[in-house]
This record gives C-alpha cells, structure tokens and sequence, in this order.
C-alpha cells in the first residue's frame, strides 16, 4: 500500500630609543637601484640611468620625439605601452615612424601589450605627465594657462570617451561570450515561440526584468536550498520513485541552480531540460558540467512562453513554482503554459496537488504591537495609519499555540487538470473555534502533495503546526479583534485575484463575521 512521507596595560615611563638603521638600509639599497637602473634606447645598443636622457637621446640621435608621437597620435596609457612594444618588437626606424600619419597605428593591437623587455621603465612612464610637462612650458611661455587648461580637458574627454568605447566593447562581447557558451553546452533553439495567453505570459521582458533579477541573486537560492523540507520532499519524491522516471524525457520549468534537473537525471530520466530567464542559468550549466551530467541535462536561457525546446514533447514536467500563499508570484501559469505546450499525453506534472488552508489567530500581543501601536505613538494619534497597515499581508513564522481554529481548506489545485482562469477563485469557508479568545487575524498556508503514480507518495506542509520553510505563512491581520468560544464557528468568504497593475502579486479580500478587509500580497 502506498504511504505519505510527511517532511513537516599601562605603558612604561621609559621611552626606548628609536633606531633608524632600517631606513638608511632601504635608502642605500634603493640608491643602490636606482645608480644600476639601465634603460634601453629604442633604436640602438645605448643604455641610460634615466627616462629622460633616454628620451633625450631618441630625439637628438634618431630624430624621434617621442613626446611629439604621443600627441601626433593621441595615445593613452594603453596606446603608449603599445608604441613602445611595437617599436621594440619590429625595430622600425625613426624616419618610418615620423611618416605615419595621423590615423595610422600599426601598434593598435592587443598583442603589443606584452612588454618586449622585463620592467621596461619606459612602459611606466605616466602620458599625462609626459605630455603635460611640455605643454605646461609651452604655456608659461607663452602666457597662456587657459590653452593649457583646455589642453588637458580635452586630453581627459578623449580618454573618457575612450574608456566608454572600451567598456561598451567588452560588455557586447561578454554579450557574444555568453549566447556562445548557451550554444555551445547547450545546442538549443531559444528563439521566440508562439504566443500565449495570460496575464503574465503577456508581460514585455522590460516589464517582467526586476523578478527575474531577483532570482539572479545567488542569496535566495542558497535560502532556497538550505530550506529542507523543500529540497528533501523533491529529492526524496524523485529518489524513491525512479521508476517513474526512468528513461522518460523531463522538463524543469525556473530550474535556478539545476538542482531539481540534477535530482532527475539521478533517478534515471533519459533527458532533462531546463529552462530559466535569470542570470543564475550560467551557474547552473557550470554546476551540471561539474557534475557530468551535460549529456542528460540541457538548459536554455529565457521565459517558457518564449523558447522553443528541442524536443517536442516531455513525459514529466517538473517545477518548484509555490510562492507566498502558493499563488504569489503566479509562476504556476508559466507551468501550466509548459504543460498544454508540452506535455505528453499520459504525462504529469508534480507536484500535481495542492491545497490552501485558512485558520483562526488570537494573539493580542502581535495584534497591539502592530494595529493598536498606532492610536498613540509618543503622545501623538496616529491612528490614521492603520488604513495603510492592516491592508498589507504579512509574512512570517506564527507561533502553533496562537492559533484558535482547526484549519479550513479553501482551494484544492490539481497541476494537471486546473486551467489560467481558476487560480483566481471565491470561496466560502467555516472555522471552527478551539479557543475562548479574541480572533486577531487569519493565517493562510499551503500543503504540496507528489501523488499521481507514486508507489512512494510524499507531501509536505508549510502550517505553522510544521517545521518552518522559507515560506513561512501569510498572516492577514484584522484591525478590530472578534471574540470568539470554543466550539463556534466562525463564516467567512474569501476572493483571491491577480493584482492587475502586477499580475505577480495577489489581491485578496477577506469577509468574517460581517467583516470585510481587502489585502496585498506582494
């Protein structure tokens, strides 16, 4: 018979004597250094002890100024290293350097920022320096600070304005690098898809960047991880149900770090496939490659709605799509957009069954620190800021003892059948009452259930009854308390709908005991 698996000193007068013999060591040796330093002419076999007299000797001897070059070619630092390499690497003349023209730079490639002599001291010489010292006497002499001034302006616009075009390169190569690597690992077509229907589906990537991003912090999948009862109830429902992955062709939809898609391919799936927008993606192909599992796992960059897989059909779609209150972030209409694209006929989704369940608070404690804080706040009524308060749901982790009611489901979702239009729903419910007390609030939470076909069936919840996950439990707090008796039971209609200005987020109004209160869960 199958089973659940539930995962639920004080210093001295006299002063030593200070040595400096240290010092006159360091200043010897560096003397020392600098009395052997031996700077190599560009054209000839000639040495110097200095820059200068180097550059001094280029320019009387070769007729090469160097100074001259760099502003002829409006070299940077980079541009100059460059020259000096390129001079010492082809041992081109005087004459045919002063024949190039403006816009010629033979030395323009990346290869000439290798220096040809080890601690060349011509290659640390600052440009701005170099050039500026002259045109500063250029300008003394003739009076002129401003054309100095402005001499230097442009020469720092220009390197402004060069870094920028350096950046931008690299950023779209690093672009080119990254499609590269996808094709490269992954041989698959990301184009556009046909469209689809829905809220979010219909949502421009603009429009949808800042919750991507959000999972493109390395944060909240470590959060996701370490949390349990989560990764525990998938693993330990792929594990010890290999048999019905075996040999079958299985879709991971938001694969974050591939942990879903490695847990598959372990339990014996011909090929996995997974799909994610955010940035996290280019870890997990460096994480499956770790684990030489590239051969069985695909994964491709972009929105469900929008890549075209390389197969098409899967056997299994799989997906930890569950947020606040299991809807929030409406990430399940995504999976359901997988699933009628998809999807095999005879095939699952899991988790395939869900359930949300409401229950009854009383903690007066909570209630007064966080609705009734306000009707005096440091000799001051502040009352008005309850309007804005009480509409915010709340998350958190809420005490098992406050809880007055025995819990009440109010949706049952079954991932292979529910359609779009029923995750937004009304329904009636009836708590009833465990404690004489006052009803605070009511908390919502979810329970997921890995059921169809499995010998080996496991559920986990997320009731405050249970051990925590990272979900916690959305608490709707209610700005007057109800006093309620053991034994009673308490009406309530609840309405769950997608926020239209962020179909991502969830409004929800909340009717108990004559009493009406609409929330955001966001």
């Amino acid at each position: 018979m199958a089973e659940y698996i539930d995962y639920s000193g004080a210093a001295g007068d006299d002063v030593p004597e200070l040595s400096d013999s240290d010092d006159e060591e360091q200043w010897q040796c560096m003397e020392e250094c600098a009395e052997s330093l031996a700077i190599s002419c560009l054209f000839c076999d000639r040495s110097f002890n200095s820059v200068s007299d180097t550059l001094g000797h280029c320019k009387a001897e070769h007729g090469v100024d160097i100074p001259e070059l760099v502003r002829k070619h409006r070299l940077d630092d980079y541009g100059f290293i460059k020259m000096i390499n390129y001079i010492r690497t082809v041992k081109c003349t005087g004459q045919s350097l002063s024949q190039l023209s403006e816009s010629s730079q033979p030395w323009d490639k990346d290869e000439y920022m290798r220096p040809v002599l080890p601690d060349d001291p011509l290659l640390q010489i600052d440009v701005e320096e170099l050039c500026g010292a002259e045109v500063t006497q250029m300008g003394t002499s003739c009076s002129d600070q401003t054309a100095v001034l402005l001499h230097r302006a442009r020469q720092a616009e220009e390197r402004a304005q060069q870094a920028e075009d350096a950046l931008a390169r690299a950023m779209e190569d690093l672009h080119k690098l990254r499609v590269l690597a996808q094709g490269l690992v992954l041989n698959a077509d990301t184009s556009r898809g046909p469209p689809a229907a829905g809220a979010i589906a219909e949502l421009r990537e603009d429009e949808d960047e800042a919750y991507f991003s959000s999972y493109g912090h390395y944060s909240i999948h470590e959060e996701m991880l370490k949390d349990k009862v989560r990764t525990e109830s998938y693993r330990d429902f792929m594990y010890s149900n290999q048999d019905v992955f075996k040999d079958k062709v299985v879709l991971d939809v938001g694969c974050g770090t591939g942990i879903l898609s490695m847990f598959a391919a372990r339990s014996g799936a011909k090929r996995v496939i997974g799909v994610d927008q955010s940035e996290i993606i280019y870890q997990a192909m460096d994480i499956v490659r770790s684990n030489n599992l590239e051969d069985t796992i695909t994964l491709i960059k972009g929105r469900i709605e929008e890549v075209n897989l390389p197969v098409e059909k899967v056997d299994i779609i799989i997906s930890e799509w569950m947020g606040y209150f299991l809807l929030f972030e409406s990430m399940l209409d995504s999976v359901l957009h997988a699933r009628d694209l998809y999807l095999a006929e005879g095939g699952t989704v899991y988790p395939d069954l869900c359930t949300i369940s409401l229950a009854a608070v009383g903690d007066t404690q909570k209630h007064s620190e966080r609705i009734v804080f306000w009707d005096d706040v440091y000799g001051f009524k502040m009352a008005c800021m309850k309007k804005a308060v009480v509409p915010e749901a709340v998350v958190e982790v809420l005490k098992p003892e406050t809880v007055i009611s025995e819990p009440a489901i109010i949706q049952t979702i079954d991932c292979n059948t529910v359609c779009l239009s029923e995750l937004e729903f009304t329904a009636d419910f009836t708590l009833k009452i465990t404690s004489n007390t006052h009803c605070t609030a009511v908390v919502g939470y979810f329970d997921i259930f890995f059921d169809k076909g499995c010998e080996n069936k496991v559920m986990f919840s997320t009731g405050p009854h249970c051990t925590k996950t990272h979900w916690k439990q959305t608490v709707f707090l209610l700005e007057d308390p109800i006093p309620v008796h053991a034994g009673e039971e308490l009406p309530g209609q609840i309405t769950v709908r997608k926020n239209k200005k962020d179909p991502r987020s969830l409004l929800v109004t909340l009717a108990v005991a004559d009493r009406k209160q609409s929330y955001s869960v966001q």
